[in-house]
């Protein structure tokens, strides 16, 4: 039964996208499962048509194009799951590239466990970042997790996943669009997935390569991302109105400010590469902290749409 769907949302990486898109091309363990590709175009330019039409040949099942015109990355995913009916929805994002075993062994882990949501791992690759920090950014795009295939507590991001769309993508528009300029998306419906007792999974086959474009690999993008990453606790709570728990996680990272702050000015000064990933943890705490509205960063969207343009990427 053909029954999944892959979604990729891109953003003005035509060179990237056409990695990823034969990456998917060539999972051809489950072929008999793939219903389609669909390629979400958030630039309001539509720059990623020709490179999606050069590609559509080489498509071992139906490669479907969409434009959606407003950036946002919970809009482009919203967008891509009404163009498709499939029962299963993998993403992918345009900046990986899929190892031929990865879908086979996301759907023989959902399979496995009765999992709504399956997660993979993510090995990143900077290879244009300064040399002092390709080591922690290479971390930094990473995902980790168990070793072995099984069961987890909780979710990780919406980048190399598999969810069962009838019980985790629930309503017309599932990604929640107030996250479109500052990600988060993903942790607000896997939250929700998790209250109502949904199931999760790691798949440790599903490998996923994700390489970080130049303007990406910067120290500043990282931490601003860092930033967002550790807000995303307390706005959760907020959100729910688990006034407590957003006190308990201000604690928290008000804890972590006041340890990993110093500790990464002394490793600094003692030429240790572990330094970025103290500072790392010690801007995350700061995210706990500083979790309101006004602090948000934007680091998609619009925002995205500014930092590709600045970096003179083509259209």
């Amino acid at each position: 039964m053909k029954d999944v769907a892959v979604l990729i949302p891109t953003l003005r990486r035509p060179d990237s996208l056409t990695r990823a898109l034969r990456s998917v091309f060539a999972q051809a363990q489950v072929a008999e499962r793939l219903l389609e590709v669909v390629v979400i175009d958030n630039d309001p330019n539509g720059s990623a048509k020709f490179a999606v039409g050069a590609l559509e040949r080489e498509c071992p099942v139906p490669l479907i194009y969409v434009h959606e015109e407003t950036p946002g990355v919970a809009t482009a995913r919203n967008a891509g799951l009404k163009a498709t009916g499939a029962a299963f929805i993998a993403f992918l994002d345009d900046d990986e590239e899929a190892t031929e075993a990865w879908l086979a062994s996301l759907l023989e882990t959902q399979s496995r466990f009765d999992a709504d949501a399956v997660f993979g791992p993510i090995a990143g690759l900077a290879p244009d970042a300064p040399e002092a920090l390709r080591p922690w950014l290479k971390r930094f795009f990473s995902r980790e997790g168990p070793m072995q295939s099984g069961p987890i507590d909780h979710g990780y991001g919406c980048g190399n996943s598999l969810l069962k769309r009838e019980t985790v993508l629930i309503g017309e528009r599932p990604f929640d669009v107030r996250h479109d300029q500052i990600g988060g998306e993903d942790d607000a419906l896997f939250s929700a997935l998790q209250a109502r007792g949904g199931r999760f999974a790691w798949a440790a086959d599903a490998l996923v390569f994700e390489h970080a474009p130049a303007h990406r690999a910067t120290l500043a993008y990282a931490l601003t991302r860092g930033f967002a990453y550790g807000q995303g606790p307390s706005q959760t709570a907020a959100r729910e109105r688990r006034w407590g728990s957003v006190a308990k996680w201000m604690a928290v990272g008000a804890a972590q400010a006041a340890v990993y702050g110093p500790l990464a000015a002394i490793q600094w000064l003692m030429g240790a590469e572990s330094c970025w990933d103290t500072l790392d943890r010690m801007v995350r705490g700061l995210g706990k902290v500083f979790w309101t509205e006004r602090f948000e960063p934007k680091v998609y969207g619009q925002a995205e749409v500014a930092r590709n343009a600045a970096a003179e990427l083509p259209i």
